[in-house]
C-alpha cells in the first residue's frame, strides 16, 4: 500500500470488532517501524508498554480512563501505553538541556515513534485509536512503569466496527508561510 492510500484510510477509531485479533508478532513490528523514526542524537527514548491480557485491559480501562475512552475502548484488542525516558533526549551527557524544551525533545522523539507505528498498523489492517485523556499514575501503578519515563499516551488496537467520515482538515496555504 502507497503513503497517500495509509494516510487516506487511517482514522481514529472509537468503536471496535468483538473477537478481532492482533497478534504480538504485529505489535512487534510495528515497534520496529517506529525505532526508524528520527530521535535526538539517536537516544531512542520512547518505550512501548504492550497490554494484551483481558484483565488488564479492563484494568485500565475502569481505572485510568475516563467515560468516554472506556466507552471507545471497548472490544479493544491491545492498549499500547507510550512513554519515554525522561532527561535524555534534549540533553548533555552532563544533564545540562540543550534548549529551553529539556523534556519537550522526549516528547517530540516519541511522537515521531508513534506517527510510525500508527501508520505502520493502518499499513497492517489494524485500526487505533490515541487517548491522551487517562491517568498517568493509574497506569503507572498497574504497568509499574518505571519513574524515569513519562506517561505520553495510550493506543487502542483492534479493528474497526464502523467507518466514521474524514474529519476536515485545513487547507495548506492555513498552515504554511514561506520566506
Amino acid at each position: 500500500m502507497e503513503l497517500d492510500q495509509i494516510l487516506e484510510k487511517r482514522r481514529s477509531i472509537r468503536k471496535y470488532t468483538k473477537g478481532a485479533n492482533v497478534a504480538p508478532e504485529l505489535v512487534k513490528e510495528f515497534v520496529s517501524a517506529a525505532l526508524e523514526a528520527p530521535s535526538w542524537k539517536n537516544t531512542e527514548t520512547a518505550r512501548y508498554h504492550v497490554v494484551m491480557s483481558p484483565e488488564k485491559i479492563q484494568a485500565l480501562r475502569e481505572n485510568a480512563f475516563g467515560a468516554w475512552n472506556r466507552q471507545c475502548t471497548e472490544n479493544v484488542q491491545a492498549l499500547v501505553v507510550t512513554t519515554f525516558v525522561k532527561n535524555i533526549s534534549g540533553y548533555q551527557k552532563d544533564g545540562t538541556p540543550d534548549n529551553e524544551l529539556e523534556n519537550g525533545w522526549g516528547i517530540y522523539d516519541a511522537g515521531l515513534q508513534n506517527s510510525v507505528f500508527l501508520l505502520k498498523a493502518a499499513e497492517a489492517g489494524i485500526d487505533t485509536l490515541v487517548m491522551g485523556i487517562r491517568d498517568a499514575s493509574v497506569i503507572r501503578g498497574l504497568l509499574g512503569i518505571p519513574e524515569d519515563e513519562a506517561v505520553l499516551s495510550v493506543i487502542a488496537l483492534g479493528e474497526r466496527s464502523e467507518t466514521p467520515d474524514k474529519p476536515h482538515r485545513k487547507n495548506v496555504e492555513d498552515v504554511v508561510k514561506f520566506y
